[in-house]
């Protein structure tokens, strides 16, 4: 029997019931701007939804403005952190929101942003103990984004210091970390056995190269799922992409079933009541 608020709201993150995860971020309209114009933002989620994504990762604003309905068989993990590509220094991640305010929104789960290696490391990982403190008070899971960004990393690809990254997560209170991908790929396997909690390898080749070899790729490697954010939603065809993507993530046929989801969906929000 489930005894905790962060475990039903874990089995939220994974409607396939198998701990594997298929999330897409959506912040980057703080860090970057608009991913799509306003009046096509619930037209997206709908389709990454059908797609069969577990989660969508949105900032707290952007989670007040969903037609209700939406994610119905989907969950939301709110972004606690921000920074914008104007900044003097763009690695510098602070707080723009907290558990509470998550909590009121519905959300599943939060996620905090650090920077290893930047200039504001300490108060990043001050940032994220403090963080993980308020999640174990409301149990809610918390998911850490830990990158090796800034004028002290040298290889931001290697496996000793992915390592690093996520015994950092799991030792500040995160119950699962998102971090970049080792290279060659296979050596991802090193991170993964290397780290107490699970592994979300993030992003995706950024040079076009073909998005589903290399979820099969993680995969393979024992990562628990994947954190895509750009390559989907710029996609022509987000929907098709996510059900092939959930494909590779939970295994079996292309996507779960529209029923299956609600039904799985139902039976973990029966829990809380």
């Amino acid at each position: 029997m489930l005894k905790t608020g962060k475990q039903l709201r874990l089995r939220r993150l994974s409607l396939a019931g198998d701990d594997r995860h298929l999330l897409v971020p959506l912040d980057h309209s703080v860090s970057d701007g608009p991913i799509v114009p306003a009046d096509k933002w619930d037209d997206l989620l709908r389709a990454l939804v059908a797609g069969g994504a577990d989660g969508i990762i949105v900032h707290k604003g952007r989670a007040r403005t969903f037609a209700q309905d939406i994610l119905k068989s989907c969950a939301l993990v709110v972004h606690l952190s921000a920074s914008t590509s104007c900044s003097a220094d763009v690695n510098a991640k602070v707080l723009v929101a907290d558990v509470e305010e998550a909590l009121t929104l519905g959300a599943d789960a939060v996620s905090v942003h650090v920077n290893i290696g930047s200039d504001t490391e300490a108060q990043q990982l001050a940032d994220l103990g403090a963080v993980a403190r308020s999640c174990d008070a409301w149990g809610m899971p918390l998911i850490a984004m830990v990158y090796p960004r800034g004028p002290r990393i040298e290889d931001p690809r290697d496996p000793a210091l992915l390592s690093h990254l996520a015994n950092v997560a799991a030792d500040l209170g995160a119950d699962m970390v998102k971090t970049s991908v080792a290279l060659p790929i296979e050596r991802m396997a090193e991170v993964v056995a290397n780290s107490p909690i699970p592994v979300l390898a993030a992003g995706g080749p950024p040079d076009g190269s073909d998005l589903v070899e290399y979820g099969t790729a993680v995969m393979a490697a024992g990562c628990r799922g994947l954190a895509i954010g750009r390559r989907i939603f710029s996609s022509p065809t987000p929907a098709a992409l996510v059900s092939r993507l959930s494909a590779v993530v939970h295994g079996g046929s292309t996507e779960l079933s529209h029923d299956m989801r609600m039904a799985n969906y139902s039976t973990i929000v029966a829990g809380v009541a």
